[in-house]
């Protein structure tokens, strides 16, 4: 069995960051035994579609976006200043589908993935009542019958939980507030 990586966030005394790292755990259970069982699974390394795909700029929960701030902080100084930019015209734009301001397109991997929010660690392995699977891919394979076996994560029941993590905001408000913050500590 493989083992599952959990991100060590500095504030684990925060509640709000107890119950996001134990519902990281449940899902990252339930992606590895989706995938061990499943050795040709379309989401995993290489896979950006979804990050290209969104509907909707990403929400965040408060204890969500303190993970991902932490991880942004980590970044190269350049990388963080194209990824503002990204989140700022993002901001502006009412286009969808909407592309992930946070995906590095040359690689199309994400630089902050261990800390990435709870929408990107359950997309395409857990399924919402009434909504479907949201992948295409993975749509496409349900209606050919090609996986009948999956035991599917229940996305309402991770709703519920996220409900429990802090004010949700969409990340473009996130982030300028806190580029904000930064602005006032510097100025």
């Amino acid at each position: 069995m493989a083992k599952i990586e959990m991100p060590q966030p500095g504030a684990l005394t925060d509640l709000p960051m107890r119950q996001l790292t134990e519902l990281h755990a449940d899902i990252d259970a339930r992606v590895l035994s989706i995938r061990e069982n499943n050795a040709d699974w379309l989401c995993g390394k290489g896979c950006d579609s979804c990050c290209k795909r969104l509907a909707e700029v990403p929400r965040l929960t408060a204890a969500e976006w303190d993970l991902l701030r932490e991880g942004l902080t980590g970044l190269a100084a350049d990388h963080l200043q194209a990824i503002s930019r990204e989140i700022a015209a993002l901001a502006e734009s009412a286009a969808r589908p909407v592309i992930c301001p946070l995906l590095d397109h040359a690689s199309g991997a994400c630089p902050v993935y261990a800390r990435r929010p709870v929408a990107c660690r359950s997309y395409g392995f857990y399924v919402q009542r009434d909504r479907g699977l949201f992948c295409h891919d993975i749509e496409k394979q349900v209606a050919d019958g090609a996986l009948p076996n999956v035991v599917w994560g229940n996305h309402d029941t991770i709703d519920q939980r996220l409900g429990g993590l802090g004010e949700s905001r969409p990340l473009t408000e996130w982030f300028a507030e806190w580029e904000r913050e930064k602005g006032a500590i510097a100025g």
